[in-house]
C-alpha cells in the first residue's frame, strides 16, 4: 500500500522556476534585491544558472511578470515559516453552550455559572440555552429573568452579543468576551 503524504496542504502553491517559466520577457530581479531590468524568460535563467541559484517567479499578475534570483531551497524554507507563523498567530473563536432549565437549583446555577466563566476567560463566546419541556414554555418571563440573571453576574467579563430570545422550545442568550484593556 502506498504511504500518503500526510504534508500535503489544501492550498499547496508552487512558484513556477527554471526552465517552467515560459514568458517572452521578464523584469529580473537580484538575489540582493535590486531591480536588474526587463530580459527574455531564457536569458534570465542563463543569468542564475551563472550564479548558481535559481530563477523563481514571484508575480505573473504584473506585465511583464516579476521574476527573482534567488536559492528556491531556502526562499521555500522561508515561506514555510512565515506561514507557520501566522498560523501561531491566528485564534478561531469558538462558541461553546451552557443548557439550563429556568427551575434550577442555586448549585446547579453556580455550576453553569463557573463554567461559562471558563470559556469566556479562554477567548471562547457562550451561548447560554434554556430549555423548556411540554407546558413549561408558559414560563417564558423566569427564564428571561435566569438569563439576565447570568449577563448581569458575568457583566465584568462578558457583553451580550445576542438578548435572550425564543427559539422553538428554547430561550437562547449569547455572551461574548469583553477585549482586554492594556
Amino acid at each position: 500500500m502506498p504511504e500518503i503524504n500526510k504534508k500535503l496542504k489544501k492550498n499547496n502553491y508552487e512558484p513556477i522556476i527554471n526552465e517552467k517559466i515560459k514568458f517572452a520577457k521578464v523584469r529580473l530581479i537580484d538575489a540582493l534585491g535590486s531591480q536588474i531590468g526587463i530580459y527574455s524568460s531564457t536569458e534570465a535563467f542563463e543569468l542564475a544558472l551563472e550564479e548558481g541559484l535559481d530563477l523563481v517567479m514571484i508575480n505573473d499578475k504584473s506585465d511583464p511578470p516579476v521574476c527573482k534570483i534567488i536559492d528556491y531551497g531556502k526562499y521555500k524554507f522561508v515561506q514555510e515559516k512565515k506561514a507557520k507563523e501566522a498560523k501561531k498567530k491566528q485564534h478561531s473563536i469558538s462558541i461553546k453552550e451552557v443548557k439550563m432549565r429556568y427551575k434550577i437549583e442555586e448549585h446547579d446555577y453556580k455550576v453553569r455559572l463557573n463554567q461559562a466563566l471558563r470559556f469566556l476567560q479562554s477567548g471562547d463566546k457562550v451561548k447560554v440555552n434554556v430549555i423548556f419541556r411540554g407546558r413549561e414554555i408558559q414560563h417564558i418571563n423566569l427564564a428571561i429573568e435566569l438569563l439576565h440573571r447570568m449577563a448581569k453576574d458575568l457583566e465584568k467579563v462578558a457583553d451580550i452579543q445576542q438578548l435572550p430570545s425564543r427559539d422553538g422550545k428554547n430561550m437562547i442568550m449569547v455572551l461574548f468576551p469583553q477585549k482586554v484593556k492594556n
